[in-house]
Order: structure tokens, then sequence, then C-alpha cells
């Protein structure tokens, strides 16, 4: 599988695999979660995308259990994790209402978190998960530089962020923000004409999308009259029996198809479906179809 190159010239996979509902598995013992582990090498899927909070602050823990067992695995993964995100939950007593926190207080001590949880030296990449409003650029900025100054963080990014909201943070930096992380996929156009993906491009700034199949909806809505990934279903079954895949490696090829490499981040504890993340890049997307399933999306041809 090839290789995404970020400004600081750290690289990630093609396909990133998210963790995000790894507290969920019908079987999250070690063992499980190493077979999840090793289906995503064996495919050239290095990359691991987390959160502090997801599983309620439960999935870095998860994971780091896996490489404490197989301490090697340190050098053959790229970690993301992100921060700033609090969530009404035990392991923070004292929050009382869901809200975000950029105060270089919350977001060092959530780096420790990470890093105990997960067992590791340093974070490859450490996202800002949501725009805070209450951010103060002169006091984050150098908190964040200060984590990939004391080596603990190798690079930073955003989550969400909207250009502005990148611009604000960035100009009260020393070292370059690596990425920004967005929903983006045939259920969410909307960045290809928003700024986002213009911005991105402009910038070279490297994008990851989470939510590429919208949640699961590309194929639990397929069969609700009227919604977009029933307007979608059929072109895009076409598509997979002719490649010898399932539908959601061609939607995920039409994403990864854009000039930009955008790097899909997939989810999934089944093991049969992770075993097929991969088979995206061997589904051929030309121009034409590509605006063919563009079109689907948006209920209606470009102008």
């Amino acid at each position: 599988m090839n290789r995404s190159t970020l400004p600081n010239g750290q690289t990630l996979s093609r396909i990133a695999y998210g963790v995000w509902r790894l507290s969920e598995a019908d079987d999250a013992s070690v063992n499980a979660n190493l077979a999840r582990i090793d289906s995503c090498l064996s495919q050239g899927i290095t990359t691991f995308d987390h959160a502090d909070i997801y599983g309620d602050y439960r999935c870095e823990a998860l994971f780091g259990e896996a490489i404490k067992a197989r301490p090697a695995l340190r050098e053959q993964i790229e970690i993301v994790t992100k921060t700033d995100i609090m969530l009404m939950s035990g392991k923070w007593p004292n929050t009382r209402v869901k809200h975000y926190d950029t105060t270089p207080s919350h977001v060092t001590a959530s780096v420790e978190c990470s890093l105990q949880r997960i067992g590791v030296e340093k974070i490859d990449l450490l996202l800002v998960h949501r725009p805070d409003p209450l951010m103060d650029p002169d006091t984050t900025g150098p908190c964040l530089d200060g984590l990939i100054d004391s080596g603990k963080v190798l690079g930073v990014g955003v989550s969400n962020f909207m250009p502005w909201d990148i611009d604000l943070l960035q100009s009260r930096m020393k070292h370059r923000l690596q990425i920004n992380q967005i929903e983006l996929g045939l259920l969410n156009t909307k960045p290809f004409v928003d700024g986002q993906l213009a911005y991105a491009q402009a910038q070279r700034t490297p994008l990851m999308a989470w939510s590429p199949l919208g949640g699961g909806r590309l194929h639990g809505e397929a069969f609700r009259s009227g919604t977009t990934a029933a307007r979608l279903a059929p072109r895009l079954a076409e598509l997979a029996m002719a490649s010898g895949v399932d539908a959601s490696a061609v939607a995920i090829a039409w994403l990864m198809h854009h000039p930009m490499g955008v790097i899909p981040v997939m989810g999934s504890n089944r093991l049969d479906r992770i075993a097929q993340f991969s088979s995206a890049t061997r589904v051929p997307m030309d121009r034409q179809t590509w605006y063919e399933l563009y079109e689907l999306a948006n209920g209606h041809v470009v102008p």
C-alpha cells in the first residue's frame, strides 16, 4: 500500500484503522485485538486512529494491552490520538457538562494519560479534536509546540477545523500543523464545495476522513426509499461486482481518487471486514465514474 507524507516528513498509511468501537467488540481480549492489528498490518495499514475519549476513555488502554503483549508492534505502527473533548465520565469526576478544553493544563494532562494508557513514550500525531470557542491561541499554540519539542508528540494536527480555525491556531505556533481530520464521503460531500478541500490543497495539508461510509448508513439506508444511500446503492453494487469487491470498497475508492490523497479512517471489529479494507485500492475509478457517484450522492447533476 502506498504511503501519505505529512509536511514534516512523517508518513501514514493510505488507509487508517479507527479504534473508536474497540470497547464495543464482542471479544476485546488481547488476542482478538492483536488479530485485528495483524490483519491491518498484512494489508499495509499501519496507522491507528485513536482519541482519548473513545469507549469512555477505554479504547486506548485496550490497544495498549496489545502493544504490551507484543512490544515489537510499536515500531511497525503510527499512533494518532486526539485531545480536548471532555465527557461526563468517572475518568474526569469534576466534569459536570460535556465541553471542550484546550487549556495547556488539560492538553498536557490528556497527552500524559494517552501515553500511559497506550503504554508508549511518544505519540506520532496529536490532533485537537474539535474547535474550542474558548481556545486561547496564545497559550494553546505554545503548549502544542512544547509537546513536540519535548519529544512526547512528533506532530500536531487538528480535527473538524474549518480553514479559519486552522489559520488562528497556526498563527500562534512555530511548528506546522500536519493534518486535518474531517467528516467526508459520499454521504457528506459538502467539504468538496465549502472551501475545506480547496484550503487543504492550497496549504498542502493532508486530510483524513472520518465516517467515510456515513457510520454504516451507506449500507443501513440502502433500501430506504428516498435516501442518498438508496440512490447510490444500485450503481455501487454494479461497480462492486465488476471489480469483485463490496460496495464499501467502491465508496472508499471514490474518496481516495481525489488528488488531495484523502486518508479514510475505517472502523470495524469484525475480522472479515477488516480484511477487506485494502480492496478499495484495487477498484478502478475514472473521472466520469467519480462524477456519476458524486451526482447520485448530491441528488442532481452538476451545474
